[in-house]
């Protein structure tokens, strides 16, 4: 079930209609890009995730700002020192990104977003990449590490660990109900009601 409706447009309390819509075929798929992350320790693959989000790289319960340096394709970009970093979707645009004060991507694209979270003397931007890109985040901090795809349970990294993020070979497709175009119209209604402070119920 949804609750702010980012992604699903069916609550507790609105189900009938859109089952009967549903049955007499008045809908159309929306396609949406997920993300596929492997983390590796030295040769060794030690977790991976299939995301629709976001896979975020962030300290753990040490309250130190974490280190992490970002290639991409290979080519190195950049060191961050950071509380977090979020690799994320379209979709996931409108998550953790979005608190972080990301950019909003429309969930069409295929674009991967880099956003640090609470960046000291780094870059403190948002990067768009294409679709085809990998990104590799290795950790340099001695101090603890953690990674999660979707708030998935963390798995914990040590200095040289490497995770790995491009676009997976799967998608999701979501059963859509309003017309094309509804995205724009619901984000901005929702913001205006701010949920997360508890004004949607």
């Amino acid at each position: 079930m949804g609750t702010f409706g980012f992604l699903i447009e069916v609550n507790k309390g609105n189900w009938r209609e859109p089952l009967d819509r549903l049955m007499k075929g008045e809908y159309w798929f929306e396609e949406r890009m997920m993300l596929h992350t492997e983390v590796w320790r030295e040769d060794d693959c030690i977790g991976d995730w299939e995301v629709l989000n976001d896979t975020v790289i962030a300290r753990g319960e040490n309250v130190r700002p974490v280190h992490l340096s970002a290639s991409l394709d290979g080519q190195a970009v950049t060191t961050y020192v950071a509380d977090a970093l979020i690799v994320a979707t379209p979709t996931g645009s409108t998550a953790y990104a979005l608190a972080a004060g990301g950019p909003i991507l429309p969930p069409e694209l295929r674009n991967i977003l880099l956003m640090p979270v609470a960046p000291h003397l780094s870059i403190d931007r948002a990067i768009v990449l294409a679709e085809g890109s990998t990104v590799s985040v290795t950790v340099l901090s001695e101090n603890e590490v953690v990674a999660s795809g979707d708030g998935q349970d963390p798995l914990q990294l040590v200095k040289g660990d490497r995770v790995d993020v491009r676009a997976s070979e799967y998608i999701v497709r979501f059963v859509r109900f309003q017309e094309v175009g509804y995205f724009y119209r619901n984000l901005v209604s929702l913001m205006d009601q701010r949920p997360s402070a508890g004004a949607v119920k």
